[in-house]
């Protein structure tokens, strides 16, 4: 496996399927360090709202290491995004990975010092989340730079694909080692997960490109201007913010929902976080040709549906084996939804703002996220678990309105039809 190598070193003539971006040494190898990472991500994730389920009662509080991950993405994910597209894409990268590692360790010591305490744990998982969301818009943007126009659907697909392998088995094995060991080692395991990004990231030798770069508020106010005044962008974020709000019902109750309503342990609430990975891996194989016969729009409907049904039946679930069905459903709703919304997002993105383009998408998709955990966790708190969490079905439910105001784009509609030259 040759990092420097270029995407370009494969024939073009070679037929293309959902494992086409394999073939190019750079993706492949990114694709496997950012696998890893992922799953030290999970470990982390279980590690972080379970230590808050032994630290507090509340359910808002819980709710709230959830927002704490998604929040800095809406709040800093604009700068993150301008950074992206002024500066080495590459450095970015390793530079987020470098800090999150540090972080992560820190965190860890703490955690085996016995220092944390609830706010704390809310504070690092933020810091967390912040170097999430300066690695995250130079990422996907760097997917061009590693195959080719024709692959990127392909390649984008099965950068989710990584993600949720890792959520089909992190959880799992995150709750095994904190009940083998202790919260402190899932974060360590972590922080040693972006060691094997760094070193990629370090051998990748990109084809030099520099930015034409502006001013930071000028830069935003550049990638703003042309999201807001394009039809079928503005359409995207619209579903992105929408989804958002109501998935952060199942997100951010699903740890309440494992010690309260499943009477579950850390394992239990590992295997349900398992559960949904599957259901987004096997989806993931999928929903690319389902989107392709069909179109977004009715991906998308099919997958906010499919999600609010899984988020209802979870809210009805009294044990594992009644929950677990639940899982599954989430999960080919989720990976169903935000595929399409990240697709439909890059392929009308032009490459000289791509990286502002995409972290408002991300900016307005998570920082919907962060909303609607507040929001769920605070009407749990108020009312009922069960009931928030119909809630939120209800909402995702309403989303679906949306097909006659605001479809997603058609299959033409608004795309860049330059075809970039992948590097």
């Amino acid at each position: 496996m040759d990092p420097d190598s270029t995407p370009l070193a494969v024939p073009r003539s070679h037929p293309r399927s959902a494992f086409a971006p394999f073939r190019y040494p750079t993706f492949r190898a990114i694709w496997i360090a950012n696998l890893f990472s992922n799953l030290g991500s999970l470990i982390q994730s279980v590690g972080a709202a379970w230590l808050m389920t032994e630290l507090t009662t509340s359910h808002q509080l819980i709710a709230a290491v959830q927002a704490s991950t998604t929040l800095p993405i809406m709040l800093l994910g604009l700068f993150a995004g301008a950074i992206a597209d002024n500066f080495d894409r590459r450095r970015v990268m390793l530079a987020a990975q470098v800090g999150m590692l540090l972080i992560s360790a820190l965190l860890a010591g703490l955690s085996y010092a016995g220092l944390l305490g609830p706010f704390a744990l809310i504070a690092l998982t933020f810091a967390v989340g912040a170097g999430t969301a300066l690695n995250s818009p130079a990422w996907q943007a760097s997917v061009r730079q590693q195959v080719p126009r024709e692959d990127l659907p392909q390649a984008i697909t099965l950068n989710s694909v990584s993600f949720n392998l890792a959520r089909s088995v992190g959880p799992a094995l995150g709750g095994l080692l904190i009940s083998l060991w202790s919260i402190s080692a899932a974060f360590a395991f972590n922080a040693v997960s972006y060691v094997g990004m760094i070193v990629v990231l370090a051998r990748w030798q990109p084809e030099a490109s520099q930015p034409a770069r502006q001013p930071m508020l000028a830069s935003i106010m550049t990638g703003l201007d042309f999201c807001l005044h394009s039809v079928p962008l503005r359409k995207v974020l619209l579903r992105g913010l929408v989804f958002g709000v109501g998935a952060a019902g199942y997100q951010s109750l699903l740890p309440s929902a494992a010690r309260d309503l499943l009477r579950g342990s850390e394992i239990d609430y590992g295997l349900l976080l398992g559960a949904f990975g599957v259901g987004s891996v096997l989806t993931a194989f999928t929903v690319g040709r389902f989107r392709t016969r069909f179109g977004s729009e009715l991906t998308v409907c099919a997958g906010t549906a499919l999600f609010a049904l899984g988020l209802s039946g979870m809210a009805e679930a009294r044990s594992l084996t009644m929950a677990l069905p639940s899982a599954l459903l989430g999960g080919i709703g989720w990976i169903a939804t935000l595929t399409s919304t990240n697709v439909a997002m890059q392929l009308r993105s032009p490459e000289a703002i791509l990286g502002r383009c995409l972290s408002l998408y991300q900016a307005v998709t998570f920082g919907g996220m962060a909303i609607g955990a507040y929001l769920w966790g605070a009407v749990a708190d108020a009312a009922t678990l069960p009931f928030a969490m119909h809630a939120a079905a209800g909402w995702l439910a309403l989303s679906l309105l949306l097909h006659f105001f605001a479809p997603m784009p058609a299959r033409e509609e608004g795309r860049v039809d330059t075809v970039e030259t992948a590097r």
